[in-house]
């Protein structure tokens, strides 16, 4: 039986905001972090947006916006986080950066915590390494945007016990997501499968076809819900090449090769929704 009631978040942006969300809205006690107020309190009001947004599509009662509201806190204080049982981490995907997030983590949570990250590529094992709690380190990656989406890959580390992995199976559940197991390597299930597609799209647009025929394309002959173009600029560039460069680093397949034009774009700072410009232009 899960024993968790409160639930931190490390990072304020879309990922965490919608994960702050769901925890909130099935209950439990939510700490939303970011070292940035700015960022923290922009966080704040898009989920308070989003829950207005449910309650007038008449998808949410306000009752339940308002316990939600009641239950979710911001602050720019990691210390505020030392009473969590579960922490997750949701910022740039970066190893080194993630390392130093744990292993500052491991000092300020209470040593029954459960430390989670939402990383989309970087293996669990080298982030638990930066803790001495690893045996409660996981990998809870949650899919974007968050409260849409229905899965969440979990991913066990070298020594994530078995404790560890059911008590986060079971908020996942409690928190309306299917989960599913995967292997600790780089990329995980969706985006070992889904990150080279996108880029083999980009290559067909540096071949010199247009942007909407290749999404086109795919949404009217694959019945995706989102071109891969469309769906690149609405992760972002920059994250994209990132799992690119680590799926290359770590399994050493050419096929992994980001494309040369990802790549200059990211040089050129379009990474798409978030910049105004990727593979096409936003207001």
């Amino acid at each position: 039986m899960s024993t968790i009631r409160t639930i931190g978040v490390i990072g304020a942006g879309q990922m965490g905001a919608g994960i702050a969300q769901v925890s909130a809205q099935a209950g439990y006690q939510t700490l939303l972090f970011d070292s940035v107020k700015a960022a923290q309190e922009k966080g704040m009001a898009s989920i308070a947006a989003q829950l207005d947004k449910a309650v007038g599509k008449g998808k949410l009662a306000d009752a339940d916006r308002q316990k939600t509201l009641g239950i979710l806190k911001g602050t720019a204080s990691m210390s505020d986080l030392a009473g969590c049982d579960l922490v997750i981490e949701a910022i740039i995907e970066n190893i080194e950066v993630k390392t130093k997030v744990f292993a500052e983590l491991d000092t300020i949570v209470k040593p029954e915590g459960i430390l989670a990250s939402n990383t989309s590529s970087i293996a669990i094992t080298k982030i638990a390494a930066a803790t001495k709690r690893p045996s409660q380190v996981m990998g809870m990656h949650f899919m974007n945007p968050v409260p849409v989406m229905k899965l969440v890959e979990l991913i066990r580390g070298l020594q994530t016990s078995d404790r560890t992995y059911e008590t986060c199976r079971e908020v996942c559940e409690k928190m309306g997501k299917t989960t599913v197991l995967a292997i600790d390597n780089a990329g995980f299930v969706v985006n070992r499968i889904l990150v080279p597609m996108i880029n083999e799209a980009i290559f067909v647009l540096q071949e010199g076809v247009k942007p909407e025929d290749i999404d086109n394309a795919m949404k009217l002959g694959t019945n995706q819900p989102m071109g891969p173009l469309e769906l690149a600029d609405f992760v972002g560039l920059d994250t994209l090449l990132y799992i690119l460069h680590v799926l290359h680093d770590e399994l050493g397949e050419d096929k992994y090769r980001p494309c040369p034009l990802l790549i200059r774009y990211v040089e050129a700072g379009w990474y798409g929704r978030k910049s105004g410009r990727g593979f096409y232009q936003y207001s």
